[in-house]
């Protein structure tokens, strides 16, 4: 999902502990997806499921990885998409076309007994229904979590909240939101941690990347617009895939040479059916709206009946991390009262 501009992005590994006191406006659908790929049984491929055959996954993976976020002094806003742009139907619908075929060669790797096939293909099978989401906001919510439902993108509206100082960063594992205009982005501030490497039985630990808008597009030698039109060069939501031939450094290269969306189409074959000026637009100009970052507190009681009462998550393990938690909460806050004072 998103551009993919990772061969020429400039960004900074940094430990968690220096956004200590930010605020981080996280892609909600992004990060859901992200659990719902990643949390599953090694051998069958399957989610976490309750007794009663719901999904979990992204229940558990929202739950520990926010309060490790919490702990280390974050404060997340979780920005949830709203209406996508019609022109954004026909790759919906694509993408469903996709999760079928990998659904079926999954189930075919599970017959095989081929634990990696497993792994990658029911990592592509991943949906996020509108009960999900509602549940990921309860739960969210409960733990003192804001959520902001967006007017459309939900990567639009964070980098709208990140350009007008509400928040010090956009944090996804997409790229988008540098397209979108956010003068920061966080990689892997939801999966930073120890991760296994593919077909190895090697963990590696995997740390938070930060990306400055402004530095990148300096050290690039390109301006905000140029790096939109490298996007669509590349592939985006909106027209995957990209341009046959274009990637991310060629794309630089034809940026650089014809700077504006004028030459930039004289030069290339335009085939998607959406127009390539609806696709600029719209990352220049999208749909985002005013919002207030509001401080809500946690109501663990509610935390442990939607996790223990409902999905029956270990009570232990839950009223284990609330109050280490509410701890660290505390401890926080007593220290910012002494040096106040």
């Amino acid at each position: 999902m998103g551009v993919n501009i990772r061969d020429i992005a400039i960004s900074n590994e940094i430990e968690i502990g220096i956004l200590h006191g930010k605020t981080i406006a996280i892609d909600a659908l992004n990060t859901i997806y992200q659990f719902l790929s990643i949390i599953r049984d090694r051998m069958t491929g399957e989610p976490l499921k309750d007794s009663e055959g719901n999904v979990t996954s992204h229940l558990s993976g929202l739950f520990y990885r926010t309060s490790r976020i919490l702990g280390a002094g974050i404060t997340p806003v979780f920005v949830f998409d709203g209406k996508p742009p019609d022109f954004k139907k026909k790759v919906q619908q694509e993408r469903r076309r996709i999760r079928e075929e990998a659904r079926v060669k999954w189930q075919k790797a599970v017959e095989e007994g081929d634990a990696e096939k497993v792994r990658l293909y029911s990592q592509q099978v991943s949906d996020v229904t509108s009960d999900m989401l509602e549940e990921s906001k309860r739960l969210l919510e409960a733990m003192g979590v804001q959520c902001i439902q967006a007017p459309s993108e939900g990567e639009a509206q964070a980098a709208f909240l990140n350009r007008k100082g509400l928040v010090y960063a956009c944090g996804s594992q997409d790229w988008d939101s540098l397209l979108f205009g956010a003068p920061r982005l966080v990689r892997n501030i939801t999966i930073s941690g120890k991760r296994k490497l593919p077909r190895k039985e090697t963990y590696v630990n995997v740390n938070p990347h930060m990306i400055d808008l402004e530095k990148m597009l300096g050290s690039l030698g390109i301006n905000q617009e140029q790096l939109v039109l490298l996007g669509i060069l590349t592939g985006t939501d909106y027209n995957p895939g990209g341009i046959h031939g274009f990637g991310p450094k060629k794309a630089l290269e034809m940026v650089r040479q014809h700077k504006s969306l004028r030459e930039i189409k004289e030069k290339i074959e335009w085939k998607f059916e959406t127009p390539i000026e609806t696709i600029f637009d719209f990352f220049i100009n999208p749909p985002a709206e005013e919002s207030r970052i509001e401080k809500t507190r946690m109501d663990a009681e509610k935390v442990k009946q939607i996790l223990v009462g409902e999905h029956r998550f270990s009570e232990e393990r839950v009223s284990g991390i609330l109050e280490k938690l509410d701890s660290s909460l505390e401890s926080r806050k007593q220290s910012s009262l002494s040096s106040f004072f």
